[in-house]
């Protein structure tokens, strides 16, 4: 693997902007003002600050994941996918079990509204969350088998859809990467750098592990956003990467 720049050290890596309000986010965009990373909104702080956050974040030149995970039956998905779509975010999702259909449908969304000419943002799945584990998945859930057979057989039916990938766990990259193409994006949750505490994580590497393992992006939250100097944080995670 070749040694990444410092820029594409930081593109790879996505800040978890998990804040109950928009205030909170704005004070650690500070901090990290003028690193290239990528910024994840999620469900918590696109509730309480809606689209005009997003906004703000492509205004200051960042890329954006929007993770509000949709699941519905595919005439919402759709129409979902069309108001994201005009948001204009690099990245959202949708979660795999709501089907081939419904995965469709999210693309056809977002067909329905982008300009053309115009850059359509990358659609991708959640397989199994990395809180997931094995007696969860089985006895819980219901599904029978392994973490690693479910994530892959969730990968495939992203694939088959017309998806630009999955989120999954650091540890299931190599085998998406070999069913489904090197193309095939993986954006992983479930890092932490060494030393960090897993939290409500089950299926964790560092960093350094993930990158290696092959991973396109990964999704870093309290290790940056809880640290006592978040821009320290999330440059030793760089420096780690190159």
């Amino acid at each position: 693997m070749d040694n990444l720049t410092r820029e594409a050290a930081a593109g790879r890596i996505m800040v978890a902007l998990d804040y109950p309000e928009a205030a909170a986010a704005e004070a650690l965009l500070g901090a990290l003002q003028g690193i290239p990373c990528y910024m994840k909104v999620g469900m918590q702080l696109f509730y309480a600050a809606g689209p005009a956050f997003v906004a703000g974040l492509k205004e200051q030149g960042y890329n954006v994941f929007l993770d509000l995970k949709m699941h519905d039956i595919p005439n919402t998905v759709k129409g979902g996918a069309s108001s994201i779509t005009k948001l204009g975010v690099d990245m959202f999702n949708v979660h795999a079990a709501g089907g081939l259909r419904m995965m469709e449908s999210a693309l056809e969304g977002v067909e329905a509204v982008l300009p053309a000419g115009a850059k359509r943002p990358a659609v991708i799945a959640v397989t199994q969350l990395t809180s997931t584990s094995q007696a969860v998945l089985n006895e819980e859930i219901g599904i029978s088998g392994s973490t690693e057979a479910a994530v892959l057989r969730y990968a495939a039916l992203a694939k088959q859809a017309g998806l630009d990938g999955v989120v999954a766990s650091p540890q299931e990259v190599q085998v998406i990467k070999a069913a489904c193409g090197s193309a095939f994006q993986t954006v992983t949750p479930g890092i932490r750098p060494a030393g960090a505490d897993a939290g409500d994580q089950s299926r964790i590497m560092t960093p350094r592990q993930a990158l290696m393992q092959g991973t396109d992006y990964m999704v870093i939250g309290r290790p940056i956003t809880a640290s006592a100097d978040p821009r320290s944080a999330l440059e030793s995670i760089i420096e780690e990467l190159i």
